[in-house]
């Protein structure tokens, strides 16, 4: 019995000292970071699919975002402080979709007893959003996946190489931009080197990727869940 203890504790390794923390891993972590950085840029650009979802600052709006996007487009939830919808782009063609409450409040003030009433009609329905209107270039940005990444995963400043954590149970190493405030990444040590958690550089939020290459259905609605104004669909705050 002695024998076995001696063996199990051997088996240890002493707290660990001497394990190589990259065993099984990618390699990444024993890069320097802009190399980690490149990595995870490359893996995330040649991915056919990916689930953001998080909090985004923008231009002074808070946006909490769940969405699934591929080439093609990408569908999911939006909110901010206007309200939820949800989103939908296959190839160019856009569709918003809310509730009534959504409609109603789209005009400043207090909705109109005819605003409520135009709303209750688009309620659950999928609005066209034109590709002339002026929301479609902010909106269709939610759901394109390549100028979605481009924009979110750039990190500001001298990078650095951080700790080791999990992400989602996935091992990762950190990259953090310059003077503590340039966001930092949690790439993954496992598998392709995708990037997992993003905090965005000013506290403009946090957000998770996962689902990396995992496809899903993006379809049209049926045409009688859709309605088209157009060239501009009602005016948003």
């Amino acid at each position: 019995m002695c024998a076995a203890l001696t063996v199990a504790l051997a088996g240890c390794g002493g707290d660990g000292e001497g394990k190589d923390p990259d065993a099984g891993t990618n390699g990444v972590g024993k890069l320097p970071a802009t190399k980690i950085e490149s990595k995870a840029r490359k893996a995330a650009g040649g991915a056919g699919s990916v689930h953001l979802s998080g909090t985004l600052v923008s231009k002074g709006r808070t946006f909490t975002l769940d969405m699934r996007l591929k080439g093609n487009g990408g569908t999911g939830q939006v909110s901010s402080q206007g309200g939820t919808f949800e989103l939908l782009r296959v190839g160019q063609d856009l569709y918003l979709k809310a509730d009534a409450g959504f409609w109603a409040h789209q005009e400043a003030g207090k909705p109109s007893e005819a605003d409520t009433a135009a709303a209750r009609k688009l309620d659950g329905k999928y609005v066209k959003v034109p590709v002339g209107d002026p929301s479609y270039e902010q909106l269709s940005g939610f759901t394109d996946k390549g100028l979605l990444l481009d924009g979110l995963l750039g990190l500001h400043g001298t990078i650095t190489v951080g700790d080791r954590g999990t992400v989602g149970g996935v091992r990762t190493i950190r990259i953090s931009g310059g003077a503590g405030s340039g966001g930092s990444l949690d790439v993954s040590l496992e598998g392709a080197p995708y990037p997992l958690r993003l905090r965005r550089a000013g506290d403009a939020g946090v957000i998770t990727l996962n689902d990396w290459n995992r496809d899903f259905t993006l379809a049209a609605p049926e045409k009688t869940q859709v309605v088209d104004y157009g060239q501009q669909i009602p005016a948003s705050k």
